[in-house]
């Protein structure tokens, strides 16, 4: 019995929409894990206290920090140091400072970036403030605290060994969540 092609068409499309709407689902999460695994755009890396290297390199790098606020939020956001020489290997924590200057409670949450991208695999966080939620009470000021090494394996990368000067990049969002909270 075979299946005559007016009747297979409408089934193939249907199959083809279908697969493309999941494929739609799945790319937020796909991508995300991409690159978390490669490092892809200046994605850094996560690491637990464990997993900490037993080993410093003698090749120094300079880290600056770059503290942005997007325009939906009006906040104030510095960090401690501007600049940070440190080895591969080392663990260090820098302390970033925000402040709610407004009458108004409200919330916001960190994205980053390093640059140069390839850099991105081989910075790990061991503690961040990012993308999580921060709400601040009206004319409140917090500290909140990055812990972070540079992953020995750096100096062997044909992409990173000969560059010494990379940035980490903060930028606060509003929060679409407060909106839907009631003020305190």
């Amino acid at each position: 019995m075979s299946i005559n092609k007016r009747k297979l068409t409408p089934i193939i499309l249907v199959s083809i929409f279908l697969f493309m709407l999941g494929l739609s689902f799945a790319a937020v999460p796909l991508y995300d894990l991409f690159c978390r695994v490669t490092g892809f755009g200046g994605t850094t890396q996560n690491a637990s206290k464990k997993e900490i290297p037993k080993i410093v390199v003698n090749q120094d790098f300079k880290m600056r920090f770059d503290t942005n606020i997007n325009s939906t939020l009006d906040w104030n956001f510095t960090p401690e140091i501007k600049t940070l020489d440190l080895k591969p290997g080392e663990v260090h924590t820098v302390k970033f400072y925000v402040e709610n200057p407004n009458t108004k409670i409200s919330s916001g949450s960190a994205s980053f970036n390093v640059s140069p991208a390839p850099f991105g695999i081989y910075l790990n966080k061991i503690g961040c403030f990012c993308f999580e939620k921060q709400t601040l009470k009206a004319g409140e000021k917090r500290e909140f605290v990055l812990t972070f090494f540079l992953d020995p394996k750096v100096v062997d990368d044909n992409k990173t060994k000969n560059v010494s000067d990379v940035t980490l990049s903060f930028t606060f969002f509003s929060s679409d969540y407060f909106k839907k909270e009631k003020e305190v």
